[in-house]
């Protein structure tokens, strides 16, 4: 096979290229705009390597550096220039590249460099498939699912750095648990309408029964307990002084708007792949617990599953396999998970299994089964347990489209 291997270090201004011929020596190595003018300058010199020297393949590899190569993806991928050729894209983990790069020892590190060592990586094929994009409607859903993604976790961290603060104004209540949900809208009012604990602690028990009432909903079967247990907390809690009182009560409030904003955001998310997802044929919506937003995440980072070869390797993808530590004699019972891997399709995986533990009862006996097998991180090693089986029946299903029947 007569290739030419083409090395792309990508950045947001410009792109450095490395074309190397099949026997590794060098054609050119050069530097494009990463905008259309210089991508369509890369490829007529890509084109021009291939006529002067009559090859008939190109491999074109780059990191995956955040979004600054997705354009020029699509852009090879979608322009005709190449189409006579055989023409590959593959899109290489950083960490790959670098270790790569490690085994030459004189190397310096720079962006020309940089290129060359991904030609050189292609050139020995240890390298990941080529980059899937044939139907463009999960790449659509993976901008949705990966945005709501990173909304999730600012909104985990926001509660995180809420709760914090929290403990300066109510310290009690956040150690006693007063309400069985701390960000619950009575909870978030209480936060937030009352000055300081001691305006709460010396507040009327019969005012702040109706407060609980009304902020409610009328929901909670004995509202009087709940402020009686509320005062009590207030009434132990440290008590600020008044000035870094206000500083604390600004802090918070301005949480709860972010934390409400958040939650907005998330559900304008949820709201746009539930519409996207009609438009997908969708097999893992019959399992109980995963709904259109978990499945749509599942499918948007799998995308045609038969470019996995099986149940094991599409679990590696995930980063959900483990080391595996052997020598001689030797062989290691407790093992890590692999630190690589689609860390998008590993939440929307695990988030999913855990969901079908409340729903199915094979998975929940499973899950508590591997819970009570240890005595440290439990609730971890149990979910990556279970999203690991989960694996197989999302291949399976996938592969055979066909609809989820519990087991008897």
């Amino acid at each position: 096979m007569n290739t030419l291997y083409v090395g792309i270090d990508v950045s947001s201004k410009s792109n450095v290229v490395y074309l190397m011929l099949p026997n590794g020596d060098k054609h050119s190595n050069f530097s494009v705009a990463n905008s259309h003018e210089g991508s369509t300058l890369l490829v007529k010199k890509i084109y021009s390597a291939l006529t002067s020297h009559s090859l008939d393949t190109v491999l074109i590899g780059l990191e995956a550096t955040s979004v600054y190569g997705d354009n020029l993806v699509y852009f090879l991928r979608e322009d005709a220039t190449l189409a006579p050729f055989n023409r590959k894209i593959h899109v290489l983990n950083p960490k790959q590249v670098k270790k790569f790069h490690d085994t030459y020892n004189d190397l310096p590190k720079n962006d020309y460099v940089d290129s060359f060592v991904i030609a050189d990586c292609l050139r020995f094929g240890r390298i990941n498939k080529e980059v899937y994009m044939g139907d463009y409607r999960y790449k659509a859903l993976q901008n949705l699912t990966r945005a709501r993604f990173f909304a999730v976790q600012n909104l985990v961290k926001e509660k995180q750095r809420f709760m914090n603060v929290l403990f300066k104004k109510y310290s009690t209540m956040t150690q006693e648990k007063v309400f069985s949900d701390a960000f619950s809208t009575t909870a978030l009012a209480v936060y937030d309408e009352f000055e300081s604990a001691e305006a709460l602690a010396n507040m009327d028990l019969h005012e702040l029964t109706d407060f609980i009432i009304e902020k409610g909903k009328n929901r909670f079967p004995d509202p009087d307990a709940v402020a009686k247990a509320i005062q009590k907390a207030a009434r132990s809690s440290y008590r600020l002084p008044k000035t870094v009182n206000d500083s604390v009560n600004q802090v918070l409030s301005i949480s709860i708007t972010s934390m409400k904003a958040l939650e907005s955001q998330i559900k304008e998310f949820d709201k746009a792949i539930k519409a996207l997802m009609e438009l997908l044929p969708n097999v893992l919506i019959s399992i109980p617990g995963i709904g259109p937003v978990y499945s749509a995440g599942i499918m948007a980072e799998i995308g045609d599953i038969n470019r996995f070869d099986n149940q094991a390797s599409l679990a590696k993808y995930a980063g959900l396999a483990w080391k595996q530590h052997q020598s001689g004699g030797f062989e290691a019972e407790v093992t890590r998970l692999i630190p690589s891997g689609n860390r998008f399709l590993k939440y929307y995986l695990c988030e999913a299994a855990f969901s079908l533990v409340r729903c199915d009862k094979e998975y929940s006996d499973f899950y508590h089964l591997k819970y009570k097998e240890v005595n440290r991180c439990q609730h971890k090693r149990a979910l990556a347990l279970t999203a690991r089986k989960f694996v197989r029946l999302v291949f399976r299903l996938l592969k055979d489209n066909r609809l989820y029947v519990p087991a008897k």
